[in-house]
């Protein structure tokens, strides 16, 4: 499936080295670049909205689902292209997966790690056969990437649903290994008790 829009799932905060910054602005850059639309969490503040501004600046299309929790305290971004309120973090996620085709982290707290997991879980059980990837700036996610081989090796994942996480350290390059793509066809159960 070609990918059209890309999510963005991103810190709240602008995080304490400026490469991540100019890492949201480059991937901000080469999504509107490449005519795709950019989704992500609707926010004004921190990476969430350099990228969103670096999009809209470059002239690309951008969409933000925001919960009226965070509308209310005043994070909300404004200039977008489009600014959808939804009710909740669950709506928030769902609405976001079902415009998006493929998803890409940025560095990012509790909420971007949370947000790609419950993608990736998703594509594991084969609810979705979309891309995913980690935009890996300055090693942000080299002891996660340390950490999930471990939980491959202990048997608690497939190599299959392992490599379905793609990594890359630059923007276009990580788009591109998007586009080529193909979800794996493996049930998500490594094993089975005996009966």
């Amino acid at each position: 499936m070609p990918v059209r829009s890309v999510c963005v799932f991103c810190g709240a905060s602008i995080g304490s080295n400026p490469a991540y910054r100019q890492a949201a602005v480059a991937l901000g850059e080469a999504i509107a670049r490449r005519g795709l639309t950019l989704v992500y969490g609707g926010g004004a503040v921190g990476l969430m909205g350099t990228v969103a501004d670096a999009a809209m600046a470059a002239g690309g299309e951008v969409i933000g689902i925001i919960p009226q929790s965070l509308v209310d305290a005043e994070v909300g971004h404004n200039g977008l292209s489009r600014l959808e309120v939804v009710d909740g973090m669950h709506a928030r996620k769902a609405r976001m997966a079902e415009l998006s085709d493929a998803f890409i982290a940025l560095p990012g707290g509790l909420g971007t790690l949370e947000e790609l997991f419950e993608v990736w879980t998703w594509g594991q059980l084969g609810y979705h056969a979309k891309p995913l990837g980690l935009l890996d700036v300055n090693g942000f996610y080299a002891k996660l990437g340390g950490f999930l081989d471990h939980i491959v090796e202990e048997g608690f994942v497939r190599p299959q649903h392992r490599a379905m996480l793609l990594l890359g350290e630059q923007a276009d390059a990580l788009l591109d290994g998007m586009d080529e793509f193909v979800a794996p066809v493996a049930p998500k159960w490594v094993d089975r008790a005996p009966d």
